[in-house]
């Protein structure tokens, strides 16, 4: 056998041999959009999964198959463990699920929603609770102030 075919084929199945995602050994609170694309998610890889299957499954593309499974394998664990978290309306204070808006000290204002890790989008407005920025402001409210990066931030904000 040619040592060309031997390497294409350790190449393969090093592919198929995806690590697991890492999943967060926090709690996997979610809003009620973050377990609906949670849910999204979990029908999408098990729609890979089955058609990974329908194509001859590791015979055919080690690759599909071993992505397929992976992704199965986390969105069931984070399925399993999500916790659906709701605001507590008469709390007036910074949540999990609200939207807070912010000043910093060079006037600058900024606006982000409190939100679970996987559903968690900077570039969208939306940030983890587990983010230092959301830590810093979790449970104060409009008027207070909070330490982040080493610089005061008020909160202006809570809706």
């Amino acid at each position: 056998m040619s040592v060309a075919f031997t390497r294409e084929e350790d190449y393969e199945a090093q592919a198929a041999d995806l690590p697991d995602r890492p999943i967060s050994p926090h709690a996997n609170l979610v809003t009620a959009s973050g377990l609906a694309a949670i849910e999204a998610e979990l029908a999408a890889a098990r729609a890979a999964y089955s058609a990974a299957q329908a194509k001859g499954g590791v015979s055919a593309d080690r690759t599909a198959m071993a992505r397929a499974t992976r992704d199965l394998r986390y969105w069931s664990a984070r399925r399993a463990s999500a916790q659906l978290t709701e605001p507590d309306p008469a709390l007036e204070a910074v949540q999990f699920g609200l939207t807070v808006e912010i000043e910093r000290e060079d006037g600058r204002r900024q606006s982000f929603r409190i939100v679970g890790e996987d559903e968690a989008d900077p570039a969208k407005g939306s940030i983890s609770y587990v983010a230092p920025l959301a830590r810093a402001t979790m449970g104060k409210g409009v008027g207070d102030t909070a330490m982040v990066n080493g610089a005061e931030v008020e909160i202006v904000a809570v809706r």
